[in-house]
């Protein structure tokens, strides 16, 4: 019985490492890519007219 509860949890405890550090890198890149969206945005600042 022990081996079976040791067997699920660590395979419960890779599975939340791996989505970890998948979050980590989507996070990441998503940050990446909105600063230079703004910095695309403050560049052409002078050239928009409202």
């Amino acid at each position: 019985m022990e081996e079976k509860a040791y067997k699920v949890m660590s395979q419960n405890g890779a599975l939340n490492i791996t989505l970890g550090v998948i979050a980590l890198v989507a996070g990441i890149a998503g940050g990446v890519l909105l600063i230079v969206g703004g910095a695309r945005l403050l560049a052409a600042k002078s050239k928009m007219l409202f």
